[in-house]
């Protein structure tokens, strides 16, 4: 060490520190390919003997017993658990995009996703959202209950519009069609001022139900235009997209007039904070209730880029959300769109 600088060192130790645990990550994700394959074999020998030799359900237990009486202490061969490599293998293998995908996540969430989601779609997207930011099994649950897959689907933007073609996609994951504020403990009448200053109090729970990459910069930001004082409810910034997020929060139904003070505040968000290296802001009003067409119509004329949501304080979602999806085809292109984003 004699001969070596303290900042020679530092460097070298990180370097290797960098290169034990990239070892330790492949070493792990080895290990879980392995475990899956291993799950899924047996899932199918399962059905395979069910089928052609025509045993019952008494075999599963059967087999779970004698496992552990042959292997002392060894875990995941539990009753329970052989039912799931058996619905695990009859899931995946009749859906190909799912292949790929099981072995990049954890047995415990692909059992998961498998088990509360029934849509091939719905299962895809949350494989690959788990695949690409590591979410925990409680995050998981919460966006499942959440209905995420939903939320991002039905959301009502201008982005194809106003956006260029390297953003939109990227900038259509950053806004969905409802928010869940479920964690607020408001009054169910409250005013604009109480939802913003809970959310503000509750800052870390709102980033996890916004999404990926969203860093908060500040509540009733001030904008100074002219001689007058403007100011924004919440301002985030999008990391991935490189630009500011504006949010405003009105606890009625959407009003075509929202539109354009959100415009307003973009202009100068764009004209007075935007550095050279990011991209104008965008704009997301998030309001208690919304008719669909009054904002498609609303949005068609607007020369900023905005996104209009609905947010509730409870984790339910109204009965006929479901029948506003888009057909299975233009879910495919944008699950597509979502892989080829995530892969990037």
């Amino acid at each position: 060490m004699s001969n070596t600088s303290d900042s020679d060192y530092v460097s070298f130790f990180a370097e290797v520190k960098e290169r034990i645990r990239h070892s330790k990550y492949e070493a792990l994700r080895y290990v879980n390919k392995e475990l899956i394959k291993l799950y899924g074999d047996i899932g199918r020998m399962i059905v395979e003997k069910q089928e052609h030799l025509g045993w019952g359900k008494s075999v599963v237990k059967q087999l779970s017993e004698d496992i552990r009486k042959e292997y002392p202490g060894i875990q995941g061969f539990s009753t329970t658990n052989l039912w799931n490599m058996r619905l695990f293998y009859s899931e995946i293998q009749k859906n190909k995009k799912l292949q790929p995908l099981v072995g990049e996540i954890s047995w415990t969430k692909n059992i998961l996703i498998l088990t509360k989601c029934k849509d091939p779609s719905e299962r895809e997207f949350y494989m690959l959202h788990v695949r690409k930011f590591g979410w925990t099994k409680d995050v998981l649950i919460h966006q499942i209950e959440n209905r995420t897959y939903k939320k991002y689907l039905l959301n009502q933007t201008n982005f194809d519009q106003a956006l260029p073609e390297k953003y939109k996609h990227q900038a259509k994951l950053a806004v969905k069609d409802h928010y869940t504020f479920d964690f607020l403990e408001l009054a169910e009448e409250h005013s604009e001022h109480e939802l913003e200053q809970a959310l503000v109090r509750n800052i870390r729970k709102f980033l996890i139900e916004m999404g990926p990459w969203f860093t908060f910069v500040g509540n009733q930001f001030r904008l100074q235009v002219g001689k007058k004082e403007f100011f924004i409810d919440l301002l985030l910034f999008h990391r991935k997209l490189k630009r500011f997020i504006a949010v405003e929060l009105k606890i009625g139904e959407f009003q075509p007039e929202y539109k354009g003070k959100m415009e307003f505040y973009l202009t100068a968000l764009n004209e007075q904070y935007k550095e050279d290296d990011e991209n104008d802001a965008i704009g997301i009003i998030v309001c208690k209730s919304k008719d669909k067409t009054v904002v498609e119509y609303s949005l068609k004329t607007a020369s900023q880029s905005i996104g209009v949501a609905t947010y509730s304080t409870s984790p339910s979602l109204p009965e006929a959300y479901s029948k506003y999806l888009p057909s299975p085809e233009v879910i495919a292109e944008r699950l597509c769109i979502i892989k080829e984003l995530f892969d990037e």
